[in-house]
């Protein structure tokens, strides 16, 4: 498939009622053509198994589209290929779908663990929005484990006080499927009331308490440590 086919074959892909509905929950400075994530990830898997992946991720992406599909690729290479790619890809992530689409797409980093830590700090001393943010987001996916809680939480403790919100909203999330899983590990940073900032602490009780997977009790209590 050639870019020009590919970028063909988003075009009639594109759905106007989905572009304005995508529009809607992402902030993005790409055009939105409203083409569906399993459309992209279709597309993806097309191009890797034609062996054309090098060329569409050396493309400048001109849609959110390309950018997320560019992402879908790169977490689709092989592992040593694709923690090389990501730094530098995170230049072109500017919203959270993008963000969240690699990282769960990424399946080789839960193999890799020790290893991609050292990508995780990359990106977080590269300190964008979107690839702290990506940092977060592999964490969640791939890290929430026996033996790696310590490593999260000193993560987490690197950005506790960032306030850029896609950031925070990562770090909340984190958190709190952090205590989800592990509750005794976990609850003692939400007790103490001051392992977070205020907002991200409360937006951290606010999505374990809309989780099915914890008891009304805990619910009720984790609520009296609000701040």
């Amino acid at each position: 498939m050639t870019i020009t086919d590919f970028r063909t074959r988003l075009m009639t892909l594109a759905d106007d009622s989905y572009r304005e509905f995508t529009a809607k929950g992402i902030i993005t400075d790409y055009p939105i053509l409203g083409v569906r994530i399993p459309d992209l990830r279709a597309l993806a898997r097309q191009i890797i198994k034609d062996g054309s992946a090098g060329p569409f991720l050396e493309i400048a992406p001109t849609s959110f589209e390309e950018v997320t599909m560019q992402g879908i690729i790169i977490a689709s290479l092989p592992y040593d290929k694709m923690k090389l790619r990501l730094p530098d890809f995170t230049d072109h992530i500017d919203n959270w779908c993008t963000c969240d689409t690699f990282a769960n797409t990424a399946k080789s980093i839960k193999t890799h663990r020790d290893d991609f830590l050292t990508i995780i700090d990359q990106l977080l001393d590269k300190n964008t929005e979107f690839s702290v943010r990506t940092a977060l987001v592999c964490l969640l996916g791939h890290y929430i484990a026996e033996g790696y809680l310590a490593v999260i939480f000193d993560r987490i403790s690197r950005v506790a006080h960032d306030d850029r919100y896609y950031v925070k909203m990562a770090t909340a999330w984190l958190l709190a499927e952090c205590f989800i899983k592990f509750p005794d590990d976990t609850y003692p940073l939400l007790a103490s009331r001051d392992f977070l900032p205020t907002w991200t602490h409360n937006k951290a009780i606010s999505k374990i308490r809309d989780s099915y997977r914890v008891p009304d009790d805990v619910k009720s209590h984790l609520a009296t440590l609000r701040k």
